[in-house]
């Protein structure tokens, strides 16, 4: 099995930086094509925190609301959840509303957030809280007020199969016909990086785990984002270490999962978010790189579109760094966060050099 990844890792590295090259549309530029709207969240000169990252985005009744992890810098015990509200073309001043502290003495890292509004329910904050992501543990927060205000954090609990449950562990989840509620999650232990899911029928209340549906052998993967067919079908696509997006389709609800395979779409080891639009269409924010390509790692933030999840063509490059920021390694656009609004306009928001959060708009009748 090693050997034929082996052997694919190999193919990648060889001829993806010139594919990467050639299918790659420029830079979009705000009021042409579907790029509506491009701003920080919050001013760079004026930031709250030193360092932030791994966005999330959510639409309520009252507008949208975002939220990320920031602090000193990744990993370090003063990292708390913020969050902003968006109405009338304006983002609030943001604010932390959750943050590590387990006594006087002893505080840990925040991580990850995942805001999720149910159709029937409080708007939900996951998060995970803990030394790193190896044993970290998944909370969670509601708020009945849209985002203004939020109840005591709860710790999610723990299962034997996986351990310390997580909820969401990056991307959105997806509220199933019957009312559960399908948390797309993963988990970082030790070499092996695998793909499994957490399903709550009590919003958070009991949890039932799925998988793990990989062996963390042939792909380390992680991160997955949640993909509907028409035919009934769910698709996740997921980061790698094997300088592919990956992926796996469920027929039967989310309940079993065939095998993963590797996508036709690059990955650097970075997060990808995903959503399926009104129209049927599905949507990737991605990097269209590998860590080996022209334009390296993070350094590039692209869309991609499919009719079937199986076929993608880059649409859209959202960052790109020029020649001279491309030995700055302070730059980075990753882990984004996309979603489609009840007014068919699409949201992504996403990390912006470890010191801001961008929020676009995207217009899909211009994809």
């Amino acid at each position: 099995m090693r050997a034929r990844q082996t052997f694919f890792l190999f193919l990648v590295s060889m001829f993806s930086p010139l594919a990467i090259s050639q299918e790659i549309p420029p830079v979009s530029k705000v009021g042409e094509g579907p790029l509506v709207q491009a701003r920080q969240i919050f001013s760079l000169s004026k930031r709250p925190t030193l360092s932030c990252h791994a966005s999330t985005i959510v639409e309520t009744r009252e507008g949208l609301v975002a939220a990320w992890f920031g602090g000193t810098h990744e990993g370090h015990r003063d990292v708390g959840i913020w969050t902003s509200q968006y109405k009338n073309g304006k983002w609030s001043v943001p604010v932390e509303v959750v943050n590590g502290v387990q006594s006087r003495a002893k505080r840990y890292p925040c991580w990850n957030p995942v805001l999720f509004q149910p159709e029937n329910g409080p708007l939900v904050l996951f998060y995970k809280v803990g030394p790193s992501p190896s044993s970290w543990w998944g909370m969670m927060t509601t708020s009945t007020d849209h985002g203004k205000t939020w109840s005591w954090p709860t710790k999610l609990g723990e299962d034997p199969l996986i351990g310390h449950l997580l909820g969401p562990v990056k991307n959105k989840p997806l509220e199933l016909q019957d009312g559960s509620i399908l948390c797309p999650s993963s988990s970082e232990k030790g070499d092996k990086w695998r793909v499994h899911f957490e399903l709550t029928r009590d919003l958070g209340k009991t949890w039932e785990v799925i998988g793990p549906i990989n062996d963390g052998i042939e792909f380390d993967a992680i991160q997955p984002s949640l993909l509907s067919q028409k035919n009934g079908e769910l698709q996740i696509l997921c980061r790698s270490r094997q300088n592919v997006v990956t992926q796996s389709r469920s027929s039967d609800g989310g309940k079993k999962w065939g095998p993963m395979v590797a996508s036709s779409l690059p990955n650097p080891n970075a997060g990808t978010d995903a959503v399926t639009l009104a129209d049927g269409r599905h949507l990737i924010v991605y990097n269209h790189t590998t860590r080996k390509s022209v334009v390296p790692g993070r350094r590039m933030l692209n869309v991609a579109i499919s009719e079937d999840g199986k076929n993608w063509d880059p649409v859209m490059t959202l960052e790109k760094t020029s020649q001279v920021e491309n030995s700055d390694r302070s730059v980075e656009y990753s882990y984004p966060a996309v979603i489609q609004t009840k007014n068919g306009k699409i949201h992504i928001s996403y990390t912006y050099h470890r010191k801001g959060v961008k929020h676009v708009i995207l217009d899909p009748e211009n994809l």
